[in-house]
């Protein structure tokens, strides 16, 4: 709102000049008759400014973050407390086998569930990458006293039962669910369950799969080439120069899943 002075002359009193002072208030455009104020604009300067107070700021995050990594402290950063229990010691096993081979399989896992709906409605289906090891051994611990036969002119013969294949692991650290799909009904159940998207039947369905994979594999020669190939240099250092060895018995490989 604003004022304005007007300045009207008056009779002479005393035969002196006197003025009158008239004081008119000007109304800020609110009313009918007004003319709506000016809008205020941003000027040159405080677009200066406020950019400049941005790029102070950013500068300051920086440097707070910088001066953090040196000093091993994060401004933004969160902290990881390991409350973890110590490490049990739950058996102590004396191993007499020998490692011959070991073969490394990857296993691609499809499962599809669904029923009479739509598949959006309900319905899953997770696709999983397995990578894991099995082991082929040899176990030197059931040799009978006669298992090795030592011959004239430096031979022995080395009587050794057939290598077996061990269990079947999947590294959790190089397998992953490259896709899964669920329905509407599925997303909404999951909701009350503890853990609605298990891996657990996908990593045992791929164990199985990397199991039959190993004991369809060449994995029982390589190992009885290896084991020989490894008697023959042991035993050759120990003044034999030749060494045979006599695999016997079918092969039973333990629960390897």
């Amino acid at each position: 709102m604003a004022t304005m002075l007007d300045e009207r002359p008056t009779r002479a009193r005393d035969n002196g000049a006197a003025h009158e002072v008239v004081v008119r208030v000007v109304g800020d455009g609110g009313g009918s008759g007004g003319s709506p104020p000016p809008r205020r604009r941003w000027s040159l300067r405080g677009i200066g400014i406020f950019a400049g107070l941005g790029a102070l700021a950013l500068a300051i995050i920086v440097l707070a973050n910088a001066v953090g990594g040196l000093f091993s402290f994060n401004l933004f950063g969160t902290t990881k407390v390991d409350r973890s229990a110590p490490v049990v010691l739950k058996q102590l096993r004396d191993v007499s086998t020998y490692t011959a081979a070991t073969g490394e399989f990857e296993s691609t896992v499809d499962i599809e569930s669904d029923s009479w709906l739509p598949s959006f409605l309900d319905g899953e289906r997770a696709i999983f990458v397995g990578v894991g090891t099995v082991d082929a051994q040899v176990d030197f611990s059931q040799l009978s006293k006669d298992a090795i036969v030592v011959g004239e002119n430096g031979a022995v013969t080395v009587t050794l039962p057939q290598p077996t294949l061990g269990k079947a692991h999947v590294d959790p650290s190089r397998s992953h669910v490259a896709n899964r799909d669920r329905g509407l009904v599925n997303r909404i159940a999951g909701m009350f369950k503890d853990n609605p998207t298990s891996e657990q039947e996908l990593y045992v369905t791929a164990q199985h799969r990397i199991a039959k994979a190993a004991r369809g594999s060449e994995m029982r020669t390589r190992a009885e080439r290896n084991t020989e190939e490894m008697l023959k240099g042991l035993l050759g250092k120990l003044g034999f120069e030749q060494v045979t060895v006599v695999w016997t018995g079918p092969a039973h490989d333990p629960a390897n899943v």
